[in-house]
Order: C-alpha cells, then structure tokens, then sequence
C-alpha cells in the first residue's frame, strides 16, 4: 500500500490537474497555456503483452478528445534503476494513445532525490535521452498571496514545509490558512494533517495559532491509517540498513517487499531475524 509521503502529493493532483501545467510554468518556465482545461487520464497502459504498464497519474491538457500535451506524474521517495526502463515506456504508451507531445513530472520529498531521479536516461538511439522534470517543495514559489492559494490550494500545500521557516514564514503560513479554508469536506483536514506533520515545531505551533487549532488531533482517516503505515516505513528502514550494515547484498525483490509493508509486527519478527540471518533472503523463510 502507497504511503502518505508516496500518496498524498498524488491525490492532490487528482483532485486539481491543473496542478500539472501551473509547476510546469513556475518551476521549469515551460510556455503551457494557463488557460488549456487539464483533465485526468487512466494511468494504465496495456499492450499486446499481458503484463499492464501503470504509472502514478496522467494529465492531459486541452481537449480530452484531442489533447495538446499529455504529462505523466510520478511520485518518487527515491532514485530507483528500474524507472529508467518503465519511464520511457510510459511516455511512449501515452504518446501513441493520445497522439499528441508527452512529458515526464516527478514529485520528490527532497532535492537529493530529485537529482537522483533527474538524471539522463540514454535509450541507445542517437540523440534520444529522455531528461525527466524532476520537483521538489523547494522548489516551488512561497504563496504568500491568498487569492492565489485558494485558486490552487494544492500548490500551496505542497511548498508550505520548504518556506514555513523561512522569512516569510508568517505570510506563507497565513496563505496555507486561506488555501486550507476554501476547501470542503474532509479534504482541509486531510491536507492539514499532511503539511503539519512536515513542519518544524516552531512552523506548526504558529501554524496552530493562525488557524487557531489549540490541541489539534489527527483528525482524518486518511492520516489515522498512514500514521501506523509512517512508523513501519521508518522501520523498514531501519531493517534495511542492518542488513547492509552486515554486508548481506539486498536484492530489489528483497527490498521492494520490505518498504512495501505497513505491518509493525511484521516487520520486527523480519528485524529479529535480521540478527543472524546469512542472506537477505532468509528473512522470509
């Protein structure tokens, strides 16, 4: 199961495509058209193989029917080897559906990742390297205006942790407010709990003043569930690195089974096991 940090920049881009073409313009100046209508896509691909290609999220801008760009979203925590191969096909997938130009935009937490996840990726033809659009909350512009962030909340959102410290920190935390009040249902809480809980203290105690939240709870299920999944991403972690810190090589099947559970338990019988084990392997037999 996706966790929160995986999952919610996701969500915001489902809930508001136009997210897509408004950090294409502001993060990279790429000349998209602040009036083309930006509407989601599927996210898989199938192909004359059985096996299905799905990426995170798809964007097309303009009419759905005949799209002027099409953009896929991916959220990364970190670089992974095999992305180099399932990036292109994605792009290539898109491209021959939709007939149109594609691009690549990946959300990352920080900006090692994002270098990590930028670099070129060399498909063997002359000329043809495939360079993603990689983006990080420091990147994007402080929203201090709160016109502007309840336009696009989700921007505000996303760039409030990178800038809540810094010398704008009072308007910037006084744009999120704004941001978070124009929406309804459980969407203001479900974004509320995710950008405090990337705050400093001092960011989320005078962003609890400036909505006046004293003794704020966890309020949404979205962030009850992924708490419990937070503190077993932080031990799948925690169990990788004493893998590697024995010397046991951990094989992407290894790994990807251990980032991949949300249960505690779990993963401390794996982490007892750990101690002694000779291979990566022998954690699951």
């Amino acid at each position: 199961m996706p966790t929160n940090n995986h999952e919610l920049p996701l969500e915001m881009v489902r809930n508001r495509p136009q997210l897509v073409p408004e950090m294409l313009r502001t993060v990279f100046g790429l000349d998209v058209s602040d009036q083309a209508r930006a509407t989601l896509a599927s996210e898989s691909y199938a192909d004359t193989n059985p096996a299905e290609l799905r990426c995170d999220a798809t964007v097309l801008l303009g009419d759905p029917k005949s799209p002027v760009m099409g953009v896929v979203v991916e959220s990364q925590l970190r670089a992974l080897k095999q992305k180099s191969y399932s990036w292109p096909a994605y792009l290539a997938s898109l491209r021959l559906r939709r007939r149109c130009p594609v691009m690549l935009l990946v959300l990352c937490p920080d900006p090692a990742t994002a270098r990590g996840c930028a670099a070129p990726i060399d498909m063997g033809h002359p000329g043809w390297v495939l360079e993603p659009l990689t983006v990080h909350p420091g990147m994007l512009p402080p929203i201090t205006d709160p016109n502007q962030a309840r336009r696009l909340p989700e921007l505000a959102v996303l760039g409030a942790p990178a800038h809540a410290d810094g010398p704008q920190s009072e308007a910037v935390l006084q744009g999120l407010s704004a941001a978070i009040g124009s929406l309804s249902g459980d969407t203001g809480k479900l974004y509320y709990d995710y950008v405090l809980s990337r705050f400093s203290d001092a960011a989320r105690k005078l962003m609890e003043e400036t909505v006046k939240l004293d003794n704020y709870e966890w309020q949404s299920e979205f962030a009850i569930t992924h708490r419990a999944e937070g503190r077993a991403e932080g031990e799948g972690k925690a169990l990788l690195l004493m893998l590697e810190a024995r010397g046991l090589d951990v094989p992407e099947d290894v790994r990807a089974r251990v980032e991949g559970c949300t249960d505690s338990e779990q993963i401390e019988r794996w982490i007892q096991r750990a101690v002694s084990a000779d291979s990566a392997e022998d954690l699951f037999t």
